[in-house]
């Protein structure tokens, strides 16, 4: 790191601690990462959209919306949305009837929210998601899937923000939660009537079938899979391509396919990488063994041959 910073074109470093043997200048502190969100937030600030109503911009009856709107060509809005104040809509944004969008709220172009959801203030929702789609529900009789209705809503708290190509469908009934704070990456999905906890973190490729429970501060890796009627405990940590197939307590680490303790993950982990050599030692000892036997089966015959000739 410190071979790197040398050559570093930089007006300065933001670093943990001080490098006595770097001429560059540097600002320390505890955590570089966040300074440097911080310095870049001020920075690098986006051109603010344009405010107002664009036309042609589709609105059923008894809308309401709030003061210094963005609200983009092409959006369309059902009867009784209640849309906040500051609110950015972009080009394409479907807003179902008897929602509610609120304050601060920006949905990029193409975000799909269904009627009867709820998203809090400050929620950023990127292009292509879909809040609200009906949940996977069917019951078979004589052969055939019946579709179960799907009755209850989607509520997206405070600052959620939510990636491109999210699906979150519907509840049962009641209601599927995101909880404040959380964070879900690109091309996840959350099934019917599952709740995730505060200031979670979802990466990309998650799956969470219904009904599952996510506590406070979980973390879940790209491609982790979760079954249903689950319950994740607070500050739990499950790695990428996990398959978790039971409920896990607080504050573990896991992972595998079942998941399971991330000591025990990796010792299974390197026994697969060296599966070829313990192969071809397998191999050996039974070439051995079944040596080992051929000569022990003509020593017996020796043996009951002499014994034959004493008699």
């Amino acid at each position: 790191m410190a071979k790197a910073a040398a050559h570093a074109q930089v007006a300065a470093l933001l670093i943990h601690r001080h490098q006595p043997d770097l001429a560059i200048p540097q600002i320390v502190v505890d955590n570089p990462l966040l300074a440097f969100a911080r310095v870049a937030q001020r920075f690098f600030v986006q051109t603010p959209p344009p405010r107002g109503i664009a036309d042609p911009v589709m609105q059923g009856v008894d809308v309401r919306i709030g003061s210094d709107p963005s609200i983009w060509p092409f959006v369309t809005l059902g009867d009784r949305v209640t849309i906040g104040n500051r609110v950015t809509l972009y080009p394409g944004v479907f807003v179902g009837s008897d929602s509610t969008i609120g304050d601060d709220c920006v949905l990029y172009p193409n975000v799909v929210v269904r009627e009867g959801c709820c998203l809090g203030a400050r929620v950023i929702v990127h292009s292509g998601t879909v809040i609200g789609a009906d949940g996977f529900g069917y019951v078979q009789h004589q052969g055939r899937h019946h579709k179960i209705p799907q009755l209850g809503d989607v509520v997206i708290e405070d600052d959620v923000e939510l990636g491109a190509n999210v699906t979150i469908d519907r509840a049962t009934f009641g209601h599927t939660l995101v909880k404040q704070g959380t964070k879900v990456d690109n091309l996840v999905q959350i099934a019917h009537n599952v709740t995730v906890g505060e200031h979670c973190i979802l990466v990309a490729q998650v799956g969470i079938a219904g009904s599952t429970t996510i506590g406070r501060y979980v973390m879940i890796g790209g491609q982790a899979g979760l079954a249903d009627h689950l319950t994740i405990g607070d500050q739990v940590m499950i790695a990428a391509k996990s398959g978790v197939n039971r409920s896990i307590e607080a504050n573990q680490i896991v992972g595998g396919i079942p998941a399971m303790p991330r000591e025990k993950a990796l010792r299974i982990q390197g026994g697969i990488f060296q599966l070829p050599e313990t192969r071809e030692t397998v191999r050996k000892l039974e070439e051995r063994v079944t040596a080992l036997e051929r000569q022990a089966s003509k020593s017996s015959r020796r043996n009951s041959a002499a014994k034959k000739r004493r008699s």
